[in-house]
C-alpha cells in the first residue's frame, strides 16, 4: 500500500497461477510421465480433471496453441511462461475431441475459456487425463510456492505462486 501511495516500484514479479481445470491437484513429481515428473519441461503441478473445460490460469497472451489443441502456452506480463498439457500422450489423438476457443496472439484473463475436450474420449484413447501445468521458463523464476492440494475449481483456486527473477 505504501509503495502505491509513494510511487514505489510495482511488484509485478509475483504471479499466482490459478487452476485451469476443475479436479484434483497432483504434485508434478507424481505425474506418470518422466518428462513432467522429472521437471524436464519445468516446475509446476498437475490436475486430474473432472470435466473437459480448460480456462486461463493467468492474465496474459496465448503464445502457442498446438495444432492438435492438446496443449497451450501462455505468457504473463511479468514474463512467466505457462504450458497446459491436456492429458498424457494426447498428441496421438491428432486433435480428436479437442476444441480451441482462442488463437495464438489472443489476450486472455483468468477464467477465459481456452480449450474444451471430451474427457471420456481422452480416458479411452490417451495414457492419462492428468494435465500438467508447467512453468517452462523455470530458470527465470526465483521461487515456487504450492498454494493448493486436494480439489480445485477452474478459474478460481490459487494453485501456485511464482516470483520472477
Amino acid at each position: 500500500m505504501f509503495k502505491k501511495l509513494f510511487g514505489g516500484k510495482s511488484s509485478q514479479k509475483d504471479v499466482t497461477i490459478v487452476a485451469p481445470l476443475t479436479g484434483q491437484v497432483v504434485p508434478i513429481e507424481n505425474v506418470p510421465d518422466p518428462v513432467f515428473s522429472q521437471k524436464m519441461m519445468g516446475n509446476g503441478f498437475a490436475i486430474e480433471p473432472t470435466d473437459g473445460q480448460v480456462v486461463s490460469p493467468v492474465d496474459g497472451e496465448v503464445i502457442q496453441l498446438f495444432h492438435t489443441k492438446h496443449a497451450i502456452g501462455l505468457k504473463t506480463d511479468a514474463g512467466v511462461e505457462v504450458l497446459i498439457h491436456i492429458g498424457l500422450e494426447t498428441v496421438a489423438m491428432n486433435g480428436e475431441g479437442f476444441e480451441a476457443h482462442v488463437s495464438q496472439g489472443d489476450k486472455v484473463k483468468v477464467g477465459t475459456p481456452l480449450v474444451t475436450f471430451d474427457l471420456n474420449l481422452v480416458k479411452e484413447k490417451a495414457k492419462s487425463t492428468v494435465t500438467p501445468v508447467v512453468i517452462t521458463n523455470t530458470d527465470n523464476m526465483e521461487s515456487f510456492e504450492m498454494l493448493a492440494n486436494g480439489s480445485t475449481e477452474k478459474g478460481s483456486t490459487p494453485c501456485l505462486k511464482v516470483v520472477a527473477k
